[in-house]
């Protein structure tokens, strides 16, 4: 009884352990241990953007609101953090919006602002790419507000998220790829070589799901809240002893990655999160159970794959991002 009160005793001490005391490794938040500013440079033009393996990361702006939301390290705000990641060599990103006073976009997890707004957003995209031309980045974009409980309100008297959405590119010519923000006509999957030095939208979502017109890649018209067919996004993480559920989810993803159409891009979110269950548990382990990152690169590194997909990760380590990476 005494040994079973003390494993109960040290369990709890473990599950109260905040996640900056988490040690870190080359799975989990080592982001800075990662540097490949230039991989996509390598890789021929005519390669197709579903044939490549790309590191993503999700709600990548996601540095504030504490352990329930925040989702990335903090390398500063006001797009400091996707700085970062670009450097790292993330080349898919997950950001979410709130309409804000303006017709503008201020960047949200839930409820909680994170020091950033989308102009931040596109400056260092534009930066990024304009000292390495030879990239591109895949960008998820999502309306954030519900107004419900929990989520954020967007402010009244302001223009839809679509017609705000355009303002912005319309503002910035030259940085996104056209085919992919054109409302009325959605675009094929691309070669890097029609891409290169562009921003490629993915999608736009509203906030509780499906797709804004037919904005983004014709081949995600299904993508909602969740998994769809080419999108496994198991979110839904109760407590830790569900962690090995979302490494399974994972995992058959990377084989219907593998086995499924070549010539269509395959998006594996390695996040999840629930009441006992919060983000970094998730990526990095919690008790007795494996977190997702390091799961993720055991199997990259016992494995055989033709491709990775884009794998949409929280807290990815430098390790983890170079190994996707080398399956180019």
């Amino acid at each position: 009884m005494k040994r079973l009160l003390a494993v109960v005793a040290v369990s709890a001490t473990l599950l109260l352990v905040p996640q900056s005391a988490r040690a870190a490794d080359t799975s989990y938040r080592t982001l800075s241990g990662a540097s490949n500013p230039d991989w996509m440079a390598r890789v021929p033009d005519g390669r197709s953007l579903a044939a490549l393996s790309i590191p993503g990361t999700h709600e990548t702006m996601s540095i504030h609101g504490g352990d329930y939301t925040q989702t990335q390290e903090n390398h500063g705000d006001s797009g400091g953090t996707l700085t970062a990641q670009l450097n790292a060599g993330i080349r898919a990103i997950d950001v979410r919006a709130r309409i804000n006073d303006g017709n503008t976009f201020t960047i949200h997890h839930g409820a909680v602002y994170q020091m950033a707004n989308f102009d931040d957003v596109l400056d260092r995209l534009a930066a990024f790419l304009g000292a390495h031309p030879g990239e591109t980045v895949l960008l998820r974009f999502k309306h954030e507000c519900t107004g419900e409980t929990g989520s954020c309100a967007d402010a009244t008297g302001q223009k839809s998220f679509p017609d705000i959405f355009d303002s912005y590119v319309t503002a910035r010519p030259g940085l996104f790829w056209t085919p992919s923000v054109t409302r009325s006509s959605a675009a094929a999957v691309p070669t890097l070589g029609a891409v290169r030095g562009r921003v490629v939208l993915a999608v736009l979502n509203g906030p509780r799901g499906g797709r804004f017109a037919d904005y983004g890649l014709a081949q995600f018209s299904g993508w909602a809240d969740g998994s769809s067919t080419y999108v496994q996004d198991q979110y839904s993480v109760p407590t830790f002893a569900q962690i090995a559920d979302k490494r399974t989810a994972v995992n058959s993803f990377l084989t219907t990655t593998n086995s499924g159409d070549p010539a269509k891009i395959h998006v594996n979110f390695t996040s999840g999160s629930g009441a006992l269950a919060p983000p970094y548990w998730v990526a990095g382990g919690a008790l007795f159970q494996q977190g997702v990152n390091p799961y993720l690169l055991g199997r990259l590194n016992a494995a055989s794959y033709t491709r990775t997909g884009a794998l949409m990760m929280d807290f990815p380590g430098g390790g983890l991002i170079n190994k996707i990476i080398s399956y180019n």
